[in-house]
């Protein structure tokens, strides 16, 4: 949602989960030297995906602050889109694809386990420092979620960084769960073919992951509109503008995740002069800019004296069950 204050909201909780994982990526990696666990080097992998994902979402919000210049003239608010884009692909090479090795080879060529009991406890500490960060994060985008679910809310939201740390850390709990049940059952059996298993477990969410945050994204490079809530009041904003007749249609798109572009055809009293007309546009750019989350939205109106109504129609295969905001009967500006 514009301005819902996602970016100032996500700093503390990728610090967190920056520090939680620079230091458990190295408690892992120390682990997988003194047991030979191959889960545990999939996860000091996964940690060291992570460390990198939260750097490039800190370097994408220091680059959309950009101001606008004549290449760019709508500013670069969505590098935050891209560089999230960029972590999914980050998560999938070096996560993903590579722990799927890792437990292949280990199924391959089995090896016995050394001193499982520290493997044991370095997953258990890891477990504390994740659960750390996941609870950082949900922290920061409950009030943002309101009364959604946390799928509806990673689905809905406008801003990358609280829904990709999210989606990292609970992959990480749910990761740690994975390795830890492969070296108790190769523990308990005698068979190190379960560690393999548990790092092909690693591997699979990674990529289920990086796919979810690849789709999420790229929908959002492409170009989405304000949430259905959000739409909503900038239409009845214009609706009561003194002066407007009749909304014809409100079309919306993020520019980022702060940053809102609003295009509006609205009916006006034909008995308006020139003078007046201008006046009621402005009036109804400043109804719309007094709602919070909308104080920085680039708004443009379009006169018309008439209400003819066209719909815009979704091109077969766009339609991806995300709930988003839409303007009814929408026309294509002229």
């Amino acid at each position: 949602m514009a301005g819902s204050g996602d970016g100032h909201e996500s700093g503390g909780a990728i610090l967190a989960a920056f520090l939680a994982n620079i230091g458990i990526a190295v408690a892992k990696f120390i682990g997988f030297l003194v047991t030979g666990a191959s889960s545990l080097l999939a996860e000091s992998i996964h940690s060291v995906a992570d460390s990198s994902n939260q750097g490039l979402l800190v370097l994408g919000g220091r680059q959309a602050k950009q101001r606008p210049d004549e290449l760019h003239q709508f500013g670069h608010g969505r590098l935050r889109y891209f560089w999230a884009f960029v972590v999914a692909v980050v998560l999938f090479t070096l996560g993903g694809v590579f722990s799927v090795y890792e437990g292949y080879h280990k199924i391959a060529e089995p090896q016995d386990l050394e001193s499982p009991a520290v493997a044991i406890a370095i997953l258990g500490v890891a477990a504390l420092f994740e659960g750390f960060a996941l609870r950082t994060a949900m922290r920061h985008a409950r009030p943002l979620r309101g009364s959604r679910s946390w799928a509806r809310y990673i689905r809905e939201s406008r801003s990358p960084d609280l829904p990709v740390l999210l989606l990292e850390d609970s992959g990480a709990l749910l990761g740690l769960l994975f390795a830890l049940t492969g070296i108790l059952l190769a523990l308990l059996t005698g068979n190190p073919v379960f560690d393999g298993l548990g790092t092909l477990a690693i591997g699979a969410l990674l990529l289920c992951i990086a796919v979810v945050l690849a789709r999420e994204m790229r929908s959002l490079l492409i170009g989405e509109s304000a949430s259905p809530g959000l739409q909503s009041k900038i239409e009845a904003a214009f609706e009561q503008t003194p002066g407007v007749r009749h909304v014809i249609h409100v079309l919306t798109q993020h520019l980022g995740p702060d940053e809102l572009l609003v295009a509006a055809k609205l009916e006006f009293d034909p008995e308006l002069t020139s003078t007046e007309l201008v006046d009621a546009i402005n009036a109804a750019e400043a109804r719309v800019r007094a709602n919070p989350g909308l104080e920085s939205a680039r708004i443009y109106v379009e006169p018309d004296l008439g209400s003819t109504e066209t719909v815009v129609e979704a091109a077969p295969g766009e339609a991806d069950g995300r709930a988003k905001g839409h303007a009814p009967g929408g026309a294509a500006p002229d």
